[in-house]
């Protein structure tokens, strides 16, 4: 951490709510100097928060990670420096980095909660409603949909709805978020989101995306499973069980219930991004961070910019993984799809070679044809019938005739 930051008072409470879920790290936004609630997230593994950080880079945004198993973990992480010092610092001693008896007082009570998780029905409802929309952010969605869920939440209402749309490359995908009240108690929960893709040519895709404990498919991914490429992801089956799959959407053809078919391949199915990249001659696979970012922006159904390397020159296409037929896509410039062959590694020598072999075993055959009819045109002489010995030489067969006269003994 080289930056410089004040956290705002609501940051430490929200701290606490992840603590008492087990979520001990902590990410967020780098490229602000003022950090405010909505400006983090918690996650209960630092895979989960980097790879939300990864996700989530843009012109504006760059987010960085932190973890923590107190409270004042997080005070005494943040750097804070001259900046900060010049502030006026004493009129909140939470930006004292020194520490003061109003700082080391609230330290110690919200630990002394932590202790004790004493989960009144307060701390249960706030808990829940930072919970979803640590849910809206992780899948992608705004900020701003967070007021509207706040005010549906204390109107109690037993359902509702909200809306949202974005832009992907001049694509615009809208979603509507379908939350429910537990028949129980008090606690919401996010289900599901309907998503529908519009393209510049006026063409709508619409598929609904199931949710399992608020995690599952991104607005991005859903934009790319609409577009027809595929995501690699992390689930989990009825029994509760986490495993790996590849899913596709078979947009070709709908179920009775007017949705897409989903398809799976799992591990056992046997593809190997990796070895299918190995195949051709990208230059970002000469890096190892270059060659690792690539890999996880494929598994997420992005199509990738990439450089190629052939013939001693590079030109720029773009690839996607190809579960299905256990290979990769390839598009040019123009985003028409290209034949594999000229792509290949080594592929222009080896087809050299082919023809080369070809054109040998045609000439042997050639050769063995006119030998054969040698043999022919020598047998049919004047006179003359000859015989193949066991010694594969030719010997002239005793001459016989039917006329009158003497016969050899």
């Amino acid at each position: 951490m080289n930056k410089e930051h004040i956290i705002s008072d609501e940051i430490l409470d929200k701290a606490h709510v992840a603590l008492l879920k087990g979520e001990t790290w902590m990410a967020y936004n780098n490229a602000l100097y003022f950090i405010e609630p909505h400006d983090v997230l918690f996650f209960k593994t630092k895979q989960e928060a980097k790879e939300f950080c990864q996700d989530n880079i843009s012109d504006q945004d760059s987010f960085s990670i932190m973890h923590f198993q107190f409270l004042s973990d997080i005070i005494k992480q943040f750097p804070y420096g001259e900046a900060i010092e010049k502030s006026n610092i004493d009129s909140n001693g939470l930006y004292n980095k020194d520490g003061n008896p109003f700082t080391d007082a609230l330290i110690e009570h919200f630990e002394k909660q932590q202790i004790s998780n004493n989960k009144n029905e307060q701390v249960m409802n706030e808990q829940n409603l930072q919970y979803l929309k640590d849910n809206i952010k992780y899948l992608g969605f705004a900020e701003k949909l967070c007021p509207e869920l706040e005010k549906n939440i204390e109107q109690g209402l037993p359902e509702f709805q909200l809306r949202i749309s974005t832009e992907f490359h001049n694509d615009k995908i809208g979603a509507e978020l379908h939350f429910k009240k537990s028949e129980t108690n008090d606690m919401y929960f996010l289900n599901r989101y309907d998503a529908t893709l519009r393209k510049p040519d006026g063409k709508e895709l619409s598929q609904p995306f199931y949710l399992n404990k608020g995690n599952g498919i991104t607005i991005k991914e859903a934009y790319n499973l609409l577009n027809g490429r595929a995501v690699n992801k992390d689930l989990t089956n009825k029994q509760g069980e986490k495993f790996n799959a590849w899913i596709q959407l078979d947009l070709t053809h709908k179920n009775d219930k007017g949705c897409y078919e989903q398809q799976q391949f799992h591990k056992n199915y046997g593809y190997d991004l990796e070895q299918s990249l190995s195949k051709f001659s990208i230059k970002e696979l000469n890096d190892v961070q270059q060659k690792d970012a690539l890999l996880k922006s494929l598994q997420k159904g992005n199509l990738q910019s990439v450089t190629f390397e052939l013939n001693g020159k590079e030109q720029n296409m773009f690839i996607a993984a190809n579960p299905k037929l256990k290979t990769i896509n390839v598009y040019d410039s123009s985003m028409k799809l290209q034949q594999h062959d000229s792509l290949k590694k080594n592929e222009g020598k080896e087809q050299l070679t082919d023809r080369e072999e070809k054109k040998g075993v045609e000439q042997k055959t050639k050769d063995k044809s006119e030998g054969k009819k040698q043999e022919i045109n020598l047998s049919n002489k004047k006179g003359k019938v000859v015989k193949m010995n066991s010694e594969n030489s030719l010997l002239p067969k005793k001459r016989t005739s039917t006329s009158k006269g003497l016969h050899p003994s």
